[in-house]
C-alpha cells in the first residue's frame, strides 16, 4: 500500500488550517510557502477538499481558506477518502477479474480476506483519529495511537521510535 502525494499533501494542507485562529484564514500562497508545495498542487488540494465539504473559501482582500467544522469532527478517514479513496472496496475484486468476466477466485479468496482485514485495521485507526489528534507531537501521537489501539500501534511504536532517535 502506498501513501499517495495528494493525500499526504492534502492532510498537511488541512494540519495548517486546523491551526489557524478562529475568525483567520489562510490563502493558498500562505499554504504554498509553509508547505513548500506549488502554488498550482495547493489550488488543485483546495479545491477537492472545498468541493467535499471539509474546507470553506471566503474572497476578497481578508478572504482565504478555513475548515468547515472544528477539528476534532474531522477524521483523518474522511480526508483520505477524499483525497485517495479507500486502500480496498468490494469493488476492487469485480475491476480486477483479468479477462474474465467475474474473478477467478470470487467464491474461495485468501487475498479478499487479507485486503478486506487490512481495511477494516486502516479503518479502526483513521476512523478514530482526528485533524485536532495530528497537532499533537510524535511521541504525542504514539502513545495516543497506542492506547486506542493496541494490537495495531506495537509495531509502529518499534518503526516510530526508531524514527525519533534518527
Amino acid at each position: 500500500m502506498k501513501l499517495s502525494s495528494q493525500e499526504e499533501y492534502g492532510l498537511r494542507c488541512l494540519l495548517h488550517l486546523a491551526r489557524v485562529p478562529a475568525g483567520k484564514s489562510m490563502t493558498i500562497p500562505e499554504i504554498s510557502q509553509a508547505e513548500g508545495l506549488s502554488i498550482p498542487n495547493v489550488a488543485k488540494l483546495m479545491r477537492l477538499l472545498r468541493m467535499s465539504g471539509l474546507i470553506r473559501s471566503e474572497r476578497g482582500q481578508s478572504g482565504g481558506y478555513t475548515l468547515s467544522r472544528p477539528a476534532d469532527d474531522i477524521k483523518v478517514e474522511e480526508v483520505i477518502n477524499v483525497l485517495g479513496g479507500r486502500f480496498f472496496s468490494p469493488k476492487f475484486c469485480e475491476r480486477h477479474a483479468g479477462r474474465h468476466e467475474s474473478c477467478a477466485h470470487a467464491v474461495d479468496c485468501s487475498l479478499r480476506v487479507l485486503w478486506t482485514t487490512m481495511q477494516d485495521v486502516l479503518s479502526e485507526v483513521l476512523g478514530k483519529t482526528s485533524l485536532a489528534d495530528l497537532l499533537c507531537n510524535e511521541e504525542q501521537m504514539l502513545v495516543m495511537l497506542t492506547a486506542r489501539t493496541p494490537s495495531v500501534a506495537v509495531e509502529s511504536s518499534r518503526v516510530a521510535r526508531g524514527a525519533l532517535t534518527r
